[in-house]
């Protein structure tokens, strides 16, 4: 037999073939399967928090400002000076700060320091802001503010000093109606000081302006005009009607301001005024 036809007997090749791949197949090797690990994703870069700007800043004081909120509108103006120490803006801003934090005291000590501290930033802003009417007004309205709580000395002092910034801001803006309002107080203090105590400061302290109640009417007119809606304006209008003695016009013009709704910070003290006011006419 030869060796070919043993291969195409069909059983022999059938067991052949068979036997074969049983034979491959035990000695194949056996894969092993290795966990391959995730890509790891790349990693952004870490972000860089946000420094605010100066006018950031400024627009975060604001927004605490325009809510009576001193303290927190001073937590973002001191920030933004150090950033621009001779902004004429900010420099007003953190004054009218200050003196509002005077209002939320009762100490007088304490109302004279911040009173102090206010008057530092309103000379620095005025000093820097030759041009600017609210710049300019500030010393005087912070003067006004530290006035009842001073000496007779540092009154007469602060009170030529009033007169000086006032006049500086209406030549720069002659439709301030605060600046017409801090005139109208000047004239309105001076014209109700009596003979005697104008003798006496005279002696002591040197000259005291003249003045009159009629020239106190004339501002605060003048402020009503350019804003009536200033409960302020109407108190110390009708104060000075009191004060020259005309009764009926004090009283229309206190109960005017006195019905007005709270807005500005010191609008509860100026009430208080009008209320004491009110008590003493007959």
């Amino acid at each position: 037999m030869k060796l070919v036809s043993l291969f195409q007997t069909p059983g022999l090749a059938l067991a052949l073939s068979t036997s074969a791949t049983l034979n491959a197949q035990v000695a194949a090797p056996v894969p092993i399967l290795v966990p391959v690990p995730a890509p790891v994703p790349a990693q952004a870069p870490a972000a860089v928090p946000h420094k605010p700007t100066a006018h950031e800043l400024m627009l975060k004081g604001d927004h605490y400002d325009v809510r009576l909120q001193p303290q927190q509108a001073l937590n973002h103006y001191l920030p933004a000076l150090q950033m621009h120490p001779n902004s004429v803006p900010l420099l007003v801003r953190i004054a009218r700060q200050y003196r509002h934090l005077m209002t939320d005291t009762s100490n007088k000590d304490e109302k004279l320091r911040l009173g102090q501290v206010a008057l530092g930033y309103s000379q620095k802003a005025a000093a820097l802001g030759t041009h600017d009417a609210e710049a300019q007004l500030s010393p005087a309205i912070t003067y006004g503010k530290m006035l009842p709580f001073q000496g007779s000395g540092e009154q007469v002092e602060g009170s030529a000093k009033i007169k000086e910034s006032v006049d500086k801001a209406l030549k720069l803006d002659p439709q301030n109606d605060t600046a017409w309002h801090v005139l109208g107080r000047w004239h309105q203090v001076l014209a109700g000081i009596g003979t005697v105590k104008r003798t006496l400061g005279r002696l002591i302290y040197g000259s005291l302006p003249e003045s009159t109640h009629e020239e106190a009417i004339k501002c605060f007119n003048k402020a009503i005009a350019l804003n009536p809606h200033r409960l302020r304006h109407h108190i110390e209008l009708g104060r000075t009607y009191a004060q020259a003695g005309n009764t009926e016009e004090a009283r229309r013009h206190i109960q005017k301001g006195m019905a007005m709704p709270n807005v500005e910070k010191d609008d509860p003290e100026v009430k208080e005024k009008g209320k004491e006011a009110l008590a003493k006419l007959r």
